[in-house]
């Protein structure tokens, strides 16, 4: 097998001698490029970010924004990886010559003070400059847009918004379409965000030269079979679904990775390690997306923002999920697989699957079983996944209930761990409730659906003394805790709440 190696700014290195879970952070700086920064090691700041070259969704390559903290760097064989010191053109010294567009745009806009952050969001932001569907979302040329910015991501702050457009969804985008949310795993403590949001909405499209434009139309590096092993531990990434299954069995203390956005920051700030580690990410078995006539099946290591590009609102409970889910920067890392794998009772897509009643293909040696997802969790981080198990794939039946909303109630707006979140889906006909499916997370040790809620809406009139009743009833659903995100009695009063808010909504949409 090959030894272990990636492409850096352009420059092919070895990735021996680091450890197994070396992070691409701590690999990066141990070689000198140094404009990649740890902040919080957790994926919450962004400052480590790096562009990685990954399978597009409208052309052969995207230029992804991840981050650095928390991929292994062996999880990156084969790969392409540019970083901030690999935008601008250099000479043939090595020193930087031209400044990226990005990079110039924040330097003029005074978009950097103490310059910690500023290398973590020109890669987030250059990420977005090279989104090939950038220019269909721009906004109109006259910059109109919301005059206070409350509508925008992470650090909008109450600034002034000159330029740009808010959608439906909370998206905020520029006259030359630049979504601030590519922004929205980025912090700054000094700068201030309205001159870094000013350079953004300045940037305009890639120069047909642009080498990281023209490498959009080659393909990305194909998954690489990876066997990395330093003194007794291993990183391996199997080429097949058979191979992976199989490994599992042979190895069943393996800790199975996807985006690593769970295990990296096990790994930073719980200073765990594993004696194997096996990805899964990049097999092709578990990177499908197919809609039959039934039913849509979603592979399980696609990462959200795939997801969300490819799907295109087909199942708007999802897109309604998708900016409420972490950031950009994680969600281009994170997978259904292992939010769901994880068994946590406040991941924000179990709720919303249940609603959609979905179900999960666990597969093994053995073969392939179809669970429902409600029938899935078994206890606190605990479910009927046996060992050796992978999840293929998530399947949403069809047809769709048309009335759906998620509700995530957070501290903040986005990038924030929910303290409730609920998912409704109903099928409201001839102005009675028919069906009513709705999830819940962060109100018991396991993700629930709301069966006696449900019970108190079917075959009743859409009414606001329906809704009202079953509010009621809602707000004793689950077994909410005290602890520091909320307490029980607020839990309880949100999730009464949320049934009245979408009554809310659904009647406002009749009568208007």
């Amino acid at each position: 097998m090959v030894a272990a190696r990636i492409t850096v700014n352009g420059k092919e290195t070895p990735i021996s001698p680091a450890a197994p879970h070396t992070t691409v952070l701590d690999f990066l700086r141990e070689r000198g490029l140094t404009g990649t920064k740890e902040g919080c090691a957790e994926g919450e700041c962004g400052a480590c970010s790096v562009l990685v070259a990954r399978p597009g969704v409208h052309r052969p390559t995207d230029w992804v924004a991840v981050n650095a903290c928390l991929v292994p760097v062996a999880a990156l064989d084969g790969q392409e990886v540019v970083t901030s010191e690999g935008l601008a053109t250099v000479d043939a010294s090595g020193t930087p010559a031209v400044l990226h567009p990005v990079q110039e745009e924040m330097a003029v806009r005074g978009g950097s003070q103490c310059g910690y952050c500023t290398p973590g969001f020109i890669c987030s932001m250059a990420s977005e400059y090279y989104r090939p569907d950038r220019c269909a979302h721009a906004g109109p040329a006259d910059g109109s847009g919301d005059s206070d910015g409350t509508n925008g991501t992470n650090g909008t702050n109450g600034t002034n918004g000159t330029n740009g457009t808010n959608g439906s969804d909370g998206s905020e985008h520029g006259p030359n379409g630049f979504d601030l949310h590519a922004l929205s795993g980025n912090l700054c403590r000094c700068t201030g965000y309205r001159p870094i949001r000013d350079a953004a909405f300045a940037v305009g499209m890639p120069a047909e030269d642009d080498p990281l434009a023209r490498r959009r139309e080659q393909s990305a590096p194909p998954p690489v079979a990876t066997r990395y092993t330093q003194d007794d531990s291993a990183f391996l990434r199997p080429g097949t679904l058979a191979d992976a299954v199989r490994l599992l069995r042979e190895r069943p203390e393996a800790v199975v990775v996807a985006g690593s956005t769970d295990w990296g920051v096990e790994v930073n700030i719980r200073s765990r390690r594993a004696g194997c580690v096996v990805a899964v990410d990049r097999l092709p078995e578990l990177r499908t997306l197919h809609t039959g006539s039934d039913h849509i099946e979603i592979g399980a290591a696609q990462t959200l923002t795939e997801i969300e590009r490819r799907l295109d609102g087909a199942v708007p409970l999802l897109a309604e999920l998708f900016p409420q889910f972490a950031s950009r920067l994680i969600r281009n890392s994170a997978t259904l697989g292992g939010n769901l794998g994880t068994g946590s009772p406040i991941g924000d897509s179990p709720p919303v699957l249940l609603a959609l009643e979905a179900t999960l293909v666990l597969a093994d040696a053995d073969g392939e079983r179809e669970v429902p997802l409600s029938d899935y969790f078994t206890g606190y981080r605990q479910s009927v996944r046996r060992p050796g198990e992978l999840i293929r794939a998530v399947r949403v039946p069809l047809p769709l209930s048309p009335v759906t909303a998620f509700h995530k109630i957070a501290k903040r707006r986005f990038d924030d761990i929910s303290s409730v979140a609920v998912a409704f889906a109903l099928d409201i006909e001839d102005g009675t409730v028919r069906k009513a499916r709705i999830g819940l997370g962060g109100v018991a040790a396991t993700p629930v659906r709301a069966l006696a809620t449900e019970a108190a809406l079917e075959g009743r009139p859409w009414t606001a003394q329906t809704a009202e009743a079953a509010a009621r009833v809602l707000r004793t659903e689950g077994t909410p805790m005290d602890d520091h995100r909320a307490s029980a009695g607020y839990r309880s009063a949100m999730l009464g709440q949320s049934l009245l808010k979408l009554y809310a909504r659904t009647t406002e949409a009749v009568s208007s």
